[in-house]
């Protein structure tokens, strides 16, 4: 196994494990602090042993897979995590919630990250982005403009995504 590295982000979120869990696990709709993408599963339904998939707004392409290794509802969610249009190892996604003074503190782990790999690279700059637009999401209940703004290109650039990546090459069944 190539060597792995390991990064955590934390933050304080002003509301309740509940509302936090619900937008980290939502399967309806887009999730917002997942760069705008659906987290498809089948029937819907989250848990250990199941395949995920995150695909764009329009569905028709999938950026990342996985599998959900741990589900624990509220305070505890894990999974592998592979992008479609990269080849390096996959490495695993760990987000814990627990109540703290006055909300949530939220820490999102990521382990087993493949050192030098563009997946480490993109995954720890990721992983401020989602943490601030999570905690965004649950006190504002929208995304910054900004992050509105990035939404909207990445929908009008998804038509440049590689074939490799196209949805029917990523089905939900093992």
């Amino acid at each position: 196994m190539a060597d792995t590295e390991r990064a955590q982000f934390e933050i304080h979120i002003r509301g309740t494990p509940e509302e936090v869990w619900r937008q980290i696990t939502k399967t309806d709709e887009p999730q917002e602090c997942f760069f705008n993408m659906y987290m498809d599963t089948p029937g819907g339904e989250l848990g250990v042993g199941k395949p995920i998939r995150m695909r764009t707004k329009s569905r028709k392409y999938t950026g990342a897979i996985g599998d959900v290794l741990e589900f624990d509802p509220p305070y505890r969610f894990a999974h592998t995590f592979k992008f479609t249009h990269l080849e390096d190892q996959e490495c695993t996604v760990i987000y814990e919630l627990r109540e703290s003074d006055g909300g949530v503190a939220f820490k999102l782990t990521l382990e087993d990250l493949p050192v030098g790999t563009k997946t480490a690279k993109q995954m720890k700059k990721g992983g401020t982005m989602i943490l601030s637009t999570l905690k965004a999401m649950v006190e504002r209940g929208r995304p910054s403009l900004a992050t509105r703004s990035l939404f909207a290109l990445f929908r009008a650039m998804e038509i440049t995504s590689p074939g490799s990546t196209r949805s029917e090459h990523w089905p939900l069944e093992h």
